[in-house]
């Protein structure tokens, strides 16, 4: 049978352009939608493709690989926020020769989903095409993204403030005596490490008598291991790191040079996974708001589909430092301490 808006608005309680705006997919209030849903099929009629694909409540939750122990966490509480208002969770896991971004969204679009999630995607390259999202946003998708602001984005946009989370790590280091600091942080085309390195250096600046060397590497421990070697070479004794799997290189560089953690080298993490509390020192660490920036990115994600539109602006998160074992007073001051 042919659609009559009449018939459908009269049987849902709507207004035939409520019922015109759920047909075209436009934004409208999730109850209200499925009001309309329901009145299609309760009438007999059958529902147009796109919208039969629709009825499954899946949202797309787009993460890179998951060996960095952040990722798997923002994954649970993401998931587990999802499931508790009904909708089913699909994770898509970016992996070294396995499929790109953009694939997974064109499956996720093929199954219907209700939005997409992205966490540290193609997003939080600072010089990415953007267009994808756009194209996105023009077919009605919600779309949240996490840690990797793009201001040209028709998105909410939830980060961690890595400047606070920089000025945090580097006055830790300071106020232990150290003068000679490192920062070892992913590649500089990565939005977070990009305003990690600007916010280290503003800070070594002020701080007389401190100073900085930058290391860009990989978010893996063979990357901080590559760049601990450097910075060693460079003569700190203290490094901060951009991710908790990054410090842990550091750590093996510094064993691999005979020098001891944190007798002789003080290693600070970003993150605080599992991995920090369980590495041998347990690491001190910059705690990320994982479950704080999960909690948002759903809420901000069930007001997109419910047609209720959220705040452009970027949402920042504060950052802890959490103290461990792998930080300690710089050699130089320790030594100065002991000879009194």
């Amino acid at each position: 049978m042919r659609l009559r808006l009449v018939d459908i608005a009269q049987r849902a309680g709507v207004s035939e352009a409520t019922v015109s705006r759920v047909l075209n997919e436009k934004p409208v209030a999730e109850a209200t939608r499925e009001k309309v849903l329901t009145a299609i099929d309760v009438l007999g009629y059958e529902r147009p493709a796109r919208l039969r694909r629709k009825t499954t409540g899946l949202v797309g939750l787009v993460v890179p690989e998951l060996t960095n122990p952040v990722f798997p966490l923002f994954a649970q509480a993401i998931e587990t926020a999802l499931a508790k208002h009904g909708y089913t969770p699909v994770l898509c896991t970016q992996t070294p020769g396995g499929l790109h971004e953009d694939e997974y969204v064109e499956m996720l679009l093929e199954q219907g989903t209700s939005g997409i999630i992205f966490v540290s995607g193609v997003h939080a390259i600072t010089e990415s095409d953007t267009e994808r999202y756009a194209r996105l946003r023009r077919s009605g998708i919600p779309i949240v993204l996490i840690n990797g602001h793009q201001p040209d984005v028709d998105a909410p946009s939830l980060s961690q403030d890595d400047r606070a989370a920089v000025e945090l790590g580097v006055e830790h280091l300071t106020q232990l005596g150290h003068t000679r600091l490192g920062l070892a942080v992913g590649p500089s085309r990565y939005t977070p490490a990009s305003r990690r390195n600007a916010a280290f250096v503003q800070a070594v600046e002020r701080h007389p008598g401190v100073t900085g060397v930058v290391e860009h590497t990989q978010y893996t421990v063979e990357g901080g291991t590559a760049a601990a070697h450097a910075l060693l070479d460079a003569d700190v004794t203290g490094i901060l790191c951009g991710s908790d799997v990054m410090a842990l290189g550091v750590v093996r560089a510094a064993r691999q040079r005979g020098l001891r953690v944190p007798q002789d080298v003080s290693v600070i993490g970003s993150d605080d996974g599992m991995l920090a509390q369980f590495a041998d020192p347990p690491l001190t660490t910059i705690r990320q708001d994982v479950m704080g920036m999960s909690s948002a990115a759903v809420r901000a994600l069930l007001e997109e589909i419910g047609g209720t539109p959220s705040p452009r602006r970027e949402h920042l998160f504060t950052p802890d430092l959490v103290m461990r074992r792998s930080t300690a007073p710089a050699p130089a001051l320790r030594s100065a301490i002991a000879g009194t």
